[in-house]
């Protein structure tokens, strides 16, 4: 293999950029170039300037906001100290990963792309806008987009002669090779690394701290449409601190039945030890397996085997397919001519990949075991907002957890991974223990004890000014005021109690809405307009700080709109004034959004 000359860098919230990052790399391999592809804040960004061409593939998250693994480059790369000709020895390109039902489509990508024409990079191309709303998916703008990038890198870095391109039906060499054992090794090989109780460094990914689960409460009422569970885990000796605002990230499992499931389609045995051995000098290997590691391990703790496959996976299990039939099918569904079809077969019913196996049994018992890593991603770490303060709770950390299930064509209801597993785990049958680390959120409550707050969290988006609230009560700031939104107030109004008897003390100002409870569905929104001299007075007369939590969808565009009404009928503004001084808000954040697809 070549040099690498070509270095792909991506910043992903939930996979799509990392896949489309691995894409890139997999197609300059054919082309017989040299590729590197990491993550954004893996890369040691101060040798940019050493790099000739660079890839940026970079989705865009909540309200305009970089996703977490690209926050320290994201930083680093608008310092105001970087000199205009930093990037001048550098050709660019920037794929950007967006739905264009948000304001601020791929807002990231347009952003990294102008700033990077300011630190006097070339750009090969216009930045690539691609849309998960379009009906073929981000596909629809990245597979063009590509065809004029290779036209323009193989222009800059033409393969070695005589070298010719590999063709898509042949598979390139797996990333690593899985070696059985046939001697088991002495007993306590095989475990996560974690961090230990008592340690004096925090838990993160690569050493989490098992920490002890000591209730998991459905707070839902029994006829309620929705299973939401408040979940306390005991951190004593773990080192985690967490101020409010933080979030929690859980490594969830795959259920027995799964591994069970998928392990048969492939004809592998579960107790089976195995090493693995990266091909490419410089390929590290999954810091989270250990070595050895057993193939239920393997499958149970890091293959994601029912997430819904990608285009990327109907490709290689094309290639790695004996029958005829099965692969043709294949091929169809990795081609660009069917993805609508493979929309109607997988995306729409949310198929999984251990059910995309069994409907392909004969690929399936012919997958290499040493294209599992390359065919299946790894199983994501899920973030939730912390839901009480260390303040309250010292050595406790909780969270206020929705079960994901919904139902599709498919017979089977499709399952949240991680809200399914956590929700099965039940404290009170014997020890349960949960891999989880702590890192900062995106809100930050104001340090100065008089400023009030305004927190607005329909549904389980409460759950971040829960924690608020209880550090701010136990620092006597009596100024919160809550708009709080669910369906009914006997069903999933949470933590009821806690927020009347709060009332009680004069430490909390609660503003209900449930949206059920007559005939015209009343949202928070709503509420925020009716206290709208409240919400003036306080913002503009008082200094407050304005908090927005939930789902990203809908909600944060209607109540921005809700405040820019109430900016124009409480303070007389025009209707531009009204949109700057909100914009005003968010700029000095004053204003702080966290939410969530």
């Amino acid at each position: 293999m070549a040099a690498p000359q070509l270095l792909v860098l991506f910043g992903s919230q939930t996979g799509t950029a990392q896949d489309v990052s691995e894409r890139l790399g997999r197609e300059a391999r054919r082309r017989r170039l040299g590729c590197r592809v990491q993550g954004l804040d893996s890369y040691p960004v101060a040798n940019l300037i050493h790099e000739p061409l660079v890839i940026f593939v970079c989705a865009t998250t909540g309200q305009g906001d970089p996703p977490d693994n690209m926050k320290n480059f994201w930083r680093f790369i608008f310092r105001k100290n970087l000199p205009s000709t930093a990037l001048c020895q550098m050709d660019f390109a920037v794929l950007g990963l967006g739905d264009s039902s948000y304001a601020k489509f791929n807002f990231v990508a347009k952003k990294l792309h102008r700033r990077l024409l300011q630190l006097g990079g070339s750009a090969l191309l216009p930045v690539c806008l691609g849309d998960d709303q379009h009906e073929l998916g981000p596909d629809a703008a990245v597979d063009p987009w590509l065809r004029d990038l290779w036209g323009k890198v193989l222009g800059l870095c033409p393969p070695p002669p005589g070298l010719a391109e590999i063709p898509p039906g042949v598979p390139l060499p797996s990333k690593f090779s899985l070696r059985f054992l046939h001697e088991v090794p002495s007993a306590g090989s095989e475990g996560q690394q974690v961090a230990h109780p008592d340690s004096r460094e925090p838990p993160s990914e690569l050493h989490p701290f098992l920490a002890p689960m000591i209730s998991n409460q459905r707070v839902t009422g029994p006829s309620h449409f929705q299973d939401v569970r408040l979940i306390e885990f005991d951190i004593s000796g773990s080192a985690i601190s967490f101020a409010a605002g933080d979030v929690v990230l859980i490594q969830p499992s795959n259920s027995a039945a799964h591994v069970q499931q998928f392990c048969q389609a492939l004809g592998l045995d579960p107790d089976q030890l195995f090493t693995l051995q990266p091909r490419e000098p410089d390929a590290l290997l999954p810091t989270r397996l250990p070595q050895p590691c057993s193939v239920r391990h393997l499958v149970s703790q890091y293959l994601d085997i029912t997430s819904v496959p990608r285009r990327s996976f109907f490709e290689l299990l094309a290639c790695l397919s004996p029958h005829e039939l099965e692969q043709e099918k294949l091929l169809e569904f990795s081609s660009a001519q069917g993805q609508e079809e493979l929309f109607e077969y997988c995306n729409r019913p949310r198929r999984t990949i251990v059910e995309v196996l069994c409907d392909f049994p004969h690929t399936a018992a012919a997958i290499p075991p040493d294209y599992l890593l390359d065919l299946i991603p790894a199983i994501r770490p899920r973030a939730f907002s912390i839901a009480s303060s260390m303040l309250a709770h010292p050595s406790r950390l909780q969270i206020l957890v929705a079960v994901v299930q919904f139902q599709t064509r498919l017979k089977e209801p499709r399952r949240g991974l991680c809200s399914s597993w956590l929700a099965s785990l039940d404290p009170g049958q014997g020890p349960v223990r949960v891999p989880l680390w702590v890192r900062p959120g995106s809100l930050a409550f104001p340090e100065m004890p008089d400023v009030p707050v305004i927190m607005v969290g329909p549904g389980t988006g409460v759950a971040p000014f829960r924690a608020a609230i209880q550090e701010r009560v136990a620092q006597d700031r009596t100024r919160n005021v809550l708009f709080f939104g669910c369906r009914w107030r006997d069903q999933d109004f949470y933590w009821k109690a806690e927020w009347q008897e709060l009332e009680k003390r004069g430490c909390l100002t609660l503003v209900p809405a449930f949206s059920r409870e007559q005939e015209q569905k009343v949202y928070v929104q709503h509420r925020l307009r009716e206290r709208g001299k409240l919400v003036w007075e306080l913002l503009d007369r008082q200094g407050a700080h304005f908090y927005l939590a939930g789902n990203a969808k809908s909600m944060p565009a209607d109540v921005s709109e809700a405040l820019v009404s109430i900016f124009q009928e409480e303070g007389g503004l025009c209707s531009s004034d009204a949109t700057a001084y909100l914009a005003r808000l968010q700029r000095t954040r004053r204003f702080q959004t966290e939410t969530w697809a």
